[in-house]
């Protein structure tokens, strides 16, 4: 059986960023311009989105997507 990796709301950006680089256009396009920040190391995408009034469903979709 084969496991995939999916990004979470849980991740911090750094991490995100980190394993799967080309996420980093996304949050770009989303406004989200601190994934080199050092509040990326401990923000998670789900609070990035809360504070930046994203909807969350629709970052990660779009963050997953980019990972593949």
């Amino acid at each position: 059986m084969k496991k995939t990796s999916e990004i979470t709301k849980e991740m911090k950006i750094s991490e995100v960023v980190q394993k799967y680089p080309k996420t980093a256009f996304v949050f770009i396009d989303y406004g989200l311009h601190c994934i080199g920040c050092p509040s990326a190391v401990a923000e998670t995408v789900e609070e990035a989105a809360k504070v930046h009034r994203i909807d969350l469903n629709k970052l990660l979709r779009d963050l997953n997507k980019a990972a593949k």
